[in-house]
């Protein structure tokens, strides 16, 4: 079997399986089994003192990535050795469509395209509409948003999601094969429900910092993919990115704030291209058609990646 090929043809497979039927049902999606992991231990964190819970979060974080990334090296080591139709070529196809369907779980470009798209329509049904779909989509409280706001906020998340829900999962698939990709997608599903300041300050700082770490490289990748052929951009988007607290998630938000000429913010917290105009009617869509352009560089690098790492 040619492996220099298979892991770029199964992310070509994982995108047009997302594309055609997005997400699994609840109760076979990885990421869904790792978050009510991760839930089992969260009240209970809380509880502890800081010292104390500093150390039970990142001793917890690793116990609980671990039966994840060591299934997914297992079936991964599983289907290579166990594929072996009689031709080379039936093998590849047979083994790029079973590794390409247990990567699919692990990257979700449809479920946020669709989500971020209802943003636009729910705004033009009513503010209230927009502002109670995009509380789906964000943490930070919207009741009080403008329509220009929400539409801030949704363009933020599909630029930031851009990243830690397809690109980075394809790069640390490239990269590690399917247990980089689940060890990715635990890691940003930690960060997602103990990454928090506030009350999660000391329980979840390891799972913040393990996500910072995981994305660093990807949110890069992803920045460049969406600033395209205008790479001189590059300084721009830097010193916009360095404006939020994120030390990833800046880079694709700064990238699209820049290349469409749009002023994103997050009220009390930071404002990306001040000079740029407020988002209006057709700029969620804009976003989207850049964003949609940017996964398909950022994944034929990746392929690309993928196939030098494993050649000859």
């Amino acid at each position: 079997m040619n492996m220099a090929l298979l892991l770029p043809l199964s992310m070509l497979v994982a995108l047009l399986v997302d594309r055609l039927f997005g997400e699994p049902p609840a109760w076979m999606h990885p990421v869904v089994a790792m978050g009510r992991a991760l839930g089992v231990f969260s009240q209970r964190l809380l509880k502890l003192p800081p010292a104390t819970a500093f150390v039970a979060g990142a001793l917890l974080w690793g116990v609980i990535a671990l039966p994840f990334v060591v299934l997914a090296t297992v079936l991964e080591f599983a289907l290579i050795k166990g594929t072996q139709p009689a031709s080379a070529s039936a093998s590849l196809l047979s083994c790029s469509v079973a590794l390409g369907l247990m990567l699919k779980p692990l990257m979700a470009w449809r479920m946020l395209s669709d989500e971020v798209a209802a943003v636009e329509a729910a705004l033009r049904e009513s503010l209230e509409a927009g502002r109670l779909r995009l509380s789906r989509l964000v943490s930070r409280d919207t009741s009080a948003l403008s329509a220009a706001e929400v539409r801030e906020a949704a363009i933020e998340t599909l630029a930031e999601n851009l990243n830690d829900s397809v690109v980075a999962p394809l790069f640390w698939f490239a990269v590690a094969g399917l247990p980089g990709a689940a060890l990715y997608r635990f890691a940003n599903t930690a960060d997602a429900m103990w990454g928090y300041r506030g009350r999660w300050e000391w329980a979840g700082k390891w799972a913040a910092w393990a996500d910072d770490v995981l994305s660093w490289i990807p949110a890069r990748i992803t920045a460049l993919a969406l600033m395209g052929s205008h790479l001189g951009l590059l300084g721009q988007v830097r010193r916009e990115a360095l404006r939020t607290p994120s030390p990833n998630g800046g880079w694709p938000m700064a990238a699209v704030a820049l290349r469409l000429q749009l002023r994103l913010s997050k009220p009390g917290v930071y404002v990306l291209n001040a000079k740029g105009e407020a988002p209006g009617h057709n700029d969620i869509e804009r976003a989207y058609a850049l964003a949609f352009q940017a996964l398909l560089v950022a994944a034929s690098l990746l392929a690309l990646l993928a196939f030098a790492m494993r050649w000859p």
